[in-house]
């Protein structure tokens, strides 16, 4: 047997599908009425094929994968796989078992949440270790697992780390508009739909990333959330029962030469406090930011002494700041140079 097929025969126990469920009555409420006409009813009851019903009788209406990160039953995943309040979640182990699932948290930023399941008697669950995503090195091989389309369980595959502190644009809640997610690790093992939440495992058995991501018609091009992100949150929800997130409360525009030139602006780097609805203003008014006195137009041209960059932006300063944490920002308003000491709150 060689190396890396006894870190998979380690790794898959731990990896699980989640399926997610609805009544079929919910799942008519969500159609809408326009195309009621066009769908198959009998008896005035929606006709679901049989592969979209569970044993239970409630419609499958997505999935994902997970994996034990300890014996009790806990278990990590991307929170756009739990995303919705209204469904249910079923947690299917490597060994066919099915258990009832629980959202213990949602992370308010990042695409991550934490579920729970209840063993049954004395159960103890297979867990995979948590490793380091800071000592990740570009082209180190790695496997990634999950359930492959959502109906190929215990899917494996075999590929490296092709680059890391990537950003892209996705939507981590589907009810969200798309925002900027930095710090990803990309690899060009294959990451298809089913495996978002799936771990990213180096050939020590390891987890260093967590699958979320794929670039829809590019190929070899899937991301992972760094394993130390979801770190973060499991000390959270056990120090406090739930993930906290520092809020700033503003919004911003990274600078680039292009942009100061197309706005007139005096400085080619930092960020630009601009809003550009009226129901979403650049700087919340109850806000931490705002109540230090930051205003709209204001340019963010430092972050406790160090540089904002289009490389290192304020998103990148809030990932190192916990809540209660005093934020100084340097800030050039009207050609003139201003310090304000930001407490920053709980993002809820």
């Amino acid at each position: 047997m060689t190396a890396l097929t006894k870190t998979i025969k380690k790794i898959v126990p731990a990896v699980v599908s989640i399926v997610v469920a609805k009544t079929l009555k919910e799942v008519e409420n969500e159609i809408p009425k326009e195309l009621l006409p066009f769908l198959p009813f009998e008896d005035s009851y929606l006709k679901i094929p049989d592969q979209y019903l569970d044993a239970r009788g409630l419609v499958k209406v997505g999935g994902g994968s997970g994996f034990f990160v300890d014996h009790n039953g806990t278990i990590l995943t991307n929170k756009h796989v739990v995303s919705d309040s209204r469904a249910g979640y079923t947690v299917v182990t490597s060994d066919n078992e099915m258990f009832s699932a629980k959202v213990l948290a949602r992370d308010p930023i990042d695409d991550l949440a934490i579920l729970k399941i209840e063993p049954r008697a004395e159960k103890k669950f297979p867990i995979i270790n948590l490793g380091n995503s800071l000592k990740i090195e570009l082209g180190q091989e790695v496997l990634a697992f999950g359930n492959a389309l959502g109906m190929f369980k215990n899917t494996v595959s075999h590929g490296i780390i092709s680059g890391m502190a990537r950003t892209i644009h996705a939507a981590p809640d589907p009810e969200k508009p798309e925002q900027e997610i930095r710090g990803l690790i990309q690899t060009d093992a294959a990451i298809n739909p089913g495996n978002s939440g799936g771990p990213l495992v180096d050939l020590s058995g390891r987890v260093i990333g967590i699958n979320t991501a794929v670039v829809s018609g590019a190929q070899s091009l899937g991301f992972a959330i760094p394993i130390n992100v979801a770190k973060r949150d499991l000390a959270d929800l056990e120090k406090s029962g739930r993930i906290t997130r520092p809020l700033l409360g503003l919004r911003y525009m990274p600078i680039t030469p292009e942009l100061k030139t197309k706005m007139h602006l005096p400085v080619d780097r930092g960020a630009l406090v601009i809003g550009f609805l009226p129901e979403k203003p650049a700087v919340a008014k109850e806000g931490p930011a705002g109540k230090a006195g930051v205003k709209a137009r204001d340019i963010i041209i430092a972050a406790d002494k160090k540089d904002i960059t289009f490389e290192y932006t304020i998103q990148d300063v809030l990932e190192n700041k916990n809540v209660g944490d005093i934020l100084d920002l340097e800030i050039l308003r009207k050609g003139e140079k201003l310090h304000f000491s930001v407490e920053l709150t709980e993002r809820k």
